[in-house]
């Protein structure tokens, strides 16, 4: 019997340059790939299965770089010195993440180790564009490969064989076939490969697919019309196995956990495992205004575990939304939606897009005026309206031939990457810097934890934590919240090609004081926070508080 041969499956889910043109790393994740997890899970499967034969042993690496670095001499190393064969697939690749991913391709191109891109930026360009688009097939050129469509129902199989004997296609693509969820691996990822998050958070999906036609969202191209879903026994397996690294904290990434036709019974198996078990479950869920609608839905949310919520506001303009083709938000619904949700110990989250054409600042800042006084929102984060390949808008934009910006890097939805006929460049960026400057006041603030305390919830680390993060991680770092972790890191060697390297008597002590700065100030604005909310919830009349926004809730 002759030794067993291996070959490593390296699975990388890049980040993206900074503006300072460092990646964006940080010692702990605010959340972890869930694409990077449902790979993982679907690679683990065929390394169960034997693949390959029986004698030739899968080794399995994944790495989240915006928490680890990529040394490429290591995994290079690695492979050599186990005979050479192995592969690398960049996962879960998004359009602002698409540069750096090939930038990480090409060590490993060179050394003859092939590697694969998969993601939304590959994905949505196949399902909408004539063929690869110009980045896509200098790619293909420069050796690279590419993956479009779901990896489940084992078509991962097919690539991980054809990288053992040298037969990967340029591109493999299974756009417009969704494969089934039902029975597929659960999600999963070990703390070393980048699942050492923030209060320990896991994600998953439960669901795909949207039947909706919002002319910005690529979701509806790349994973389809037709809604497919994981079962009961799916989740509960998702929840078993994420309990060997201690997760505590899920964020189930569908983008409406509404629309899942299973939630009654996805949500009645987590509220048995919390009764009957014991298992300490927090999530964190999105959903649509009209969610409330639903009877039980809410209620039993809650019971199961959810304490916070991300709900897309979008606009509260009407041109706006008939703009995009979001005529499934109603305004008049709004309010109702979210005091439905303050009615239980939740902290609601709200994104908001500025940037629709009929829009101007005057009209912005305006109708955030109207968002502080009259909806009870915790969290508002914004984006800025982006044609991401994929969507319609991207689709109609390369028809027509209107100027996008060509660094793909940007297209992180809190940059400028089109015209506006309103504003100019320099209007359209101080705009999106205000908007969290006039939400974000020490006032609303102060009104925000008056609220949740009015209203009886017991979220106040949570609220404070995040106000902290989406208050202060565009105003800090320059780019969107939900890409702010804990504590940047930087590496002076591994700065965007192009980018002078900086010298080392520059670059270390301005990483440093940089740090310090940072985090002293996150320190005190914290410490301020905490402060004003515990002056709030020690008020002998804190229950008494009333505006406008609660109104209602306060008076039932």
């Amino acid at each position: 019997m002759g030794a067993h041969a291996v070959f490593h499956i390296i699975m990388i889910r890049p980040t993206r340059y900074g503006q300072d043109g460092y990646p964006l790393q940080w010692r702990k994740l605010l959340f972890p790939s869930c694409s990077l997890a449902c790979i993982y899970a679907l690679a683990e499967d065929a390394r169960q299965r034997r693949i390959l034969g029986p004698r030739v042993d899968l080794q399995l690496h994944a790495i989240d770089e915006a928490n680890q670095r990529i040394s490429h001499s290591k995994l290079i190393g690695m492979i050599e010195k186990s005979g050479g064969r192995g592969m690398v697939m960049m996962v879960g690749v998004q359009t602002n993440q698409f540069f750096r991913a090939v930038d990480l391709a090409h060590p490993f191109v060179d050394q003859g180790i092939p590697v694969i891109i998969g993601g939304f930026h590959v994905s949505g360009v196949l399902a909408t564009l004539d063929g690869p688009s110009q980045e896509l097939q200098s790619a293909i050129d420069a050796g690279i490969h590419l993956f479009a469509g779901e990896a489940e129902e084992r078509r991962l199989d097919e690539v991980i064989r054809d990288a053992y004997t040298g037969k990967l296609k340029n591109i493999y693509n299974y756009i417009g076939q969704f494969p089934s969820l039902k029975g597929a691996p659960a999600p999963f990822l070990p703390v070393a490969g980048g699942a050492d998050t923030i209060n320990w958070y896991t994600t998953f999906d439960l669901g795909r697919g949207c039947p909706n036609g919002c002319s910005f969202c690529t979701v509806i191209n790349v994973n389809g019309r037709k809604s497919r879903y994981r079962s009961a026994d799916d989740l509960e397996a998702i929840v078993r196995k994420n309990r060997l690294r201690k997760a505590q904290s899920y964020f189930i990434t569908d983008d409406n956990f509404a629309r899942n036709r299973n939630w009654q019974a996805l949500l009645d198996r987590l509220i048995l495992l919390r009764k009957a078990e014991g298992i300490d479950l927090r999530l964190t869920i999105q959903t649509d205004m009209s969610s409330y609608k639903i009877p039980g839905f809410i209620e039993r949310c809650v019971r199961a575990g959810v304490d916070q919520v991300f709900i897309g506001l979008e606009s509260i303009n009407p041109k706006s939304l008939a703009e995009v083709n979001k005529t499934h938000n109603r305004i008049q619904d709004y309010r109702r939606s979210l005091l439905a949700w303050k009615r239980y110990p939740v902290v609601i989250y709200a994104g908001y897009i500025i940037g629709f054409r009929n829009e101007n600042r005057e009209s912005v800042l305006s109708d955030i005026e109207t968002i502080k006084r009259e909806l009870p929102v915790d969290i508002l984060h914004f984006t800025i309206l982006t044609p991401l390949p994929g969507s319609q808008d991207h689709k109609d934009m390369v028809a027509s031939k209107d100027w996008m910006d060509p660094d793909l890097n940007k297209y992180a939805l809190c940059n400028r990457v089109t015209r506006h006929p309103e504003l100019s460049v320099k209007q359209w960026e101080d705009l999106y810097q205000e908007v969290y400057t006039r939400y974000y006041t020490k006032d609303h603030v102060k009104t925000i934890l008056r609220r949740m305390v009015a209203l009886g919830s017991n979220k106040k680390l949570t609220t404070i934590k995040s106000i902290l993060i989406y208050s202060n991680g565009y105003r800090t770092y320059g780019i969107h919240p939900l890409e702010v972790g804990y504590r940047r890191v930087r590496h002076r060697r591994d700065r965007r090609p192009g980018m002078k390297r900086e010298n080392p008597l520059v670059f270390y002590p301005k990483y440093f004081i940089a740090n310090l700065w940072d985090t002293t100030c996150f320190y005190f604005k914290s410490m301020q926070l905490y402060r004003t909310m515990m002056s709030i919830w020690k008020h002998p009349k804190r229950f008494e508080y009333s505006d406008m926004a609660i109104a209602e809730t306060v008076q039932k």
